[in-house]
């Protein structure tokens, strides 16, 4: 079973709502070490690699970022870490030159300042790498290239590349960009691994993304398409009268958006808005509905925020240059928060009853 069947059978098991950001994680948390498998990866063997009593397993969990890679190329590769964009010809752009080195199948060149913890030590050195199509090096004197200061680090087809989760506290490390290389030969414990830092977080996802072309590669990497925004995911609202009503008619949606646009141009008037009830004093409001969605941890500290953010990939919510908003992680598309919250004051949708009670704004 690869890690893309086992996902997919997860998804129909726990009844998750189908889209191509679930992943399957690799954790290690008595190494504080996590990745994501490769849609093409066997499940078994990746399990079979593990020593007999570690604390490893597997976590099934979003990833968004899990296909940027493969869409949205040039941005992940910052134009002063790429030899080829600093050194061949200028008159091509960035973008087009890193599109040109993945439809060739190959990797850019990537270079950069990167912490080393030394082996066998808790000290931490800065030095300058390359990573090329023979392995990762480092130079030994300052950002010379020639090869008699370059020093062979690392073969990434026999390792794999883990992010480093609590790099300060295990390891150390001067940041928290920490990330790791794990020779497959490496069972357990903390010799061995290569350990490695960047000095900020977009310079890590450049040196993971160029680890994963390297490996994988663009052309054999297994990309499910984007899914395209049907005409039942988008919803057509008419909030004219007094209550708000689903579009069913397509041929009235341009009337009635033509409409709304006319009246809110000559007013200058908020747009019409959904009679809401008062509250009986005995309703019974489920308070704590919050703590019942997967976005809800509770009390967490900026840190463990930003981890767990950059767990699931460090991706805006705008698609095509678009932004909208959504509960059902794009099903269901409105332009703003009104129609958002109008359309589940009528319909339920995914949410355990409609929308009936407003909390007013007040100054405190």
């Amino acid at each position: 079973t690869t890690a893309r069947q086992l996902c997919e059978t997860l998804v129909r098991r726990t009844r998750a709502l189908q889209d191509h950001s679930w992943a399957l994680v690799e954790l290690h948390q008595h190494l504080a070490l996590e990745r994501c498998l490769e849609d093409h990866e066997s499940v078994v063997e990746v399990q079979s690699s593990w020593p007999p009593g570690a604390d490893s397993r597997f976590v099934f969990r979003k990833n968004f970022a899990k296909y940027e890679l493969f869409k949205s190329n040039a941005s992940l590769f910052p134009e002063v870490m790429v030899s080829s964009c600093l050194e061949a010809n200028k008159s091509m752009a960035h973008s087009e030159l890193i599109q040109n080195f993945l439809n060739s199948g190959s990797c850019p060149e990537v270079q950069g300042f990167l912490q080393l913890r030394e082996a066998g030590r808790k000290v931490w050195k800065r030095f300058y790498f390359s990573l090329r199509r023979s392995g990762l090096y480092y130079s030994t004197k300052g950002t010379s290239k020639d090869p008699r200061h370059l020093q062979y680090f690392a073969d990434l087809t026999e390792s794999n590349i883990y992010y480093v989760t609590q790099g300060k506290k295990l390891y150390g490390t001067p940041t928290e960009f920490g990330f790791c290389i794990k020779p497959h030969k490496v069972r357990s414990g903390v010799k061995g691994l290569k350990l490695l830092c960047s000095e900020d977080e977009q310079s890590r996802s450049c040196w993971m993304a160029a680890f994963r072309l390297f490996k994988v590669g663009p052309s054999t990497a297994e990309v499910l398409p984007v899914p395209s925004v049907s005409d039942n995911a988008l919803v057509a609202m008419d909030f004219s009268g007094c209550t708000g009503r689903v579009i069913e008619n397509p041929s009235e949606v341009l009337t009635v958006a033509l409409e709304e646009a006319q009246a809110w141009r000559g007013g200058g008037a908020s747009l019409p808005r959904v009679g809401v009830p008062t509250p009986a004093p005995d309703a019974q409001f489920p308070a704590a509905i919050h703590r019942t969605q997967p976005w809800f941890h509770g009390r967490i500290s900026r840190e463990d925020t930003q981890q767990l953010i950059g767990r699931q990939g460090l991706v805006d919510g705008e698609e095509e240059g678009r932004l909208y908003f959504t509960m059902d992680d794009g099903q269901t598309r409105f332009a703003d928060l009104i129609q958002l919250v109008e359309f589940h004051q009528i319909n339920r949708g995914i949410l355990p009853c409609k929308l009936r009670h407003y909390c007013t704004c007040v100054a405190l």
